[in-house]
């Protein structure tokens, strides 16, 4: 993965952009990606968004909420599968997850 990218360095290429240059002209003046430069300024231009993202893993789970139902699951069936406890979630909480998220979210 490549290295963050400084937030002055994306507020200069914005600002840079304002002037309605190119991105490519962009890019290459301010040594970022083309891609980079196309992204950041679709975002300014699009939603006026012009802080850089969060990095890094998301934050939560969908499972985070039945936590204490999960572990009442397991404990009233100690050998219940994962395909039982996602019926068994959809039924009791209407929630729809995928086996491997649920793997993820017991570890």
């Amino acid at each position: 993965m490549a290295p963050a990218l400084s937030d002055d360095l994306q507020k200069r290429v914005l600002e840079a952009g304002v002037g309605r240059a190119s991105a490519r002209s962009i890019a290459a003046r301010f040594g970022v990606g083309i891609s980079t430069a196309i992204r950041w300024l679709r975002r300014e231009r699009e939603s006026g968004e012009r802080t850089p993202r969060r990095q890094g893993k998301p934050r939560g789970s969908r499972l985070d909420a039945h936590e204490a139902f999960i572990a009442d699951m397991i404990e009233a069936q100690k050998d219940i599968t994962l395909q039982e406890m996602i019926a068994c979630l959809k039924s009791e909480c209407d929630i729809e997850i995928g086996r491997s998220m649920l793997s993820r979210g017991l570890r």
